[in-house]
């Protein structure tokens, strides 16, 4: 009896499992818009190498809101559909905290704007990590820790040796440049592996 239990709760939390990895399948464009903003960031402070401290602030600051946005939006769906959709809330309704206290006090957040990056990279990527623990293809799951990994990454070594409130806004600029690239990067992947997983199986289902 007691083994007979222990199977169906099995079966029941591989099928959970299995849902929430078609759900995020299917909401594979919300990803590769999110690697898009992130490849927009980096393009942005590249091509603008005039700017100052407070400007790069207010530019992240827009690129983590847009960014929660969009997290908040394929939650929502997810919602609507019964699906898992408490990470990417979560995640989004923290990046527009962090934007809006940019946004509100930006003379006391640009001092600070390195310890608060770093708390900010470590959180949403630690979100991602657990997102990750509750998929079941081993692919999907590495690039979504993949993902996490590359964001709690960068908010250590920015907290560690990143760049100071006295550095020069080139070396802030760089920073965050690499954080772009390296995010764009991990999610054009995952998008690219989820809408190839969502297409076959509408073929399949057809």
């Amino acid at each position: 009896m007691s083994a007979s239990k222990s199977t169906d709760r099995t079966n029941v939390t591989m099928a959970h499992a299995d849902s929430r990895s078609k759900g995020l399948a299917r909401n594979w464009w919300a990803i590769a818009i999110r690697a898009v903003l992130a490849a927009g960031l980096a393009i942005g402070i590249f091509w603008g190498s005039t700017y100052t401290l407070a400007t790069l602030v207010l530019l992240f600051a827009a690129y983590v809101a847009a960014d929660g946005v969009a997290a908040i939006v394929a939650g929502l769906l997810r919602m609507k559909r019964g699906e898992f959709w408490q990470t990417l809330i979560f995640e989004g309704t923290l990046n527009l905290f962090f934007a809006g206290a940019i946004l509100v006090w930006p003379a006391i957040v640009a001092t600070a704007f390195v310890g608060l990056a770093s708390i900010w990279a470590v959180v949403t990527g630690a979100a991602l990590l657990a997102a990750a623990r509750r998929t079941c293809e081993a692919y999907v799951q590495g690039l979504l820790a993949l993902a996490g990994l590359v964001s709690i990454v960068w908010g250590l070594l920015m907290a560690s040796i990143g760049p100071t409130s006295d550095s020069a806004p080139d070396t802030v600029g760089w920073w965050l440049i690499g954080y772009a690239l390296s995010f764009a990067a991990a999610l054009l992947m995952l998008s690219c592996v989820l809408q190839r997983q969502y297409n076959q199986s509408a073929w399949y289902s057809e």
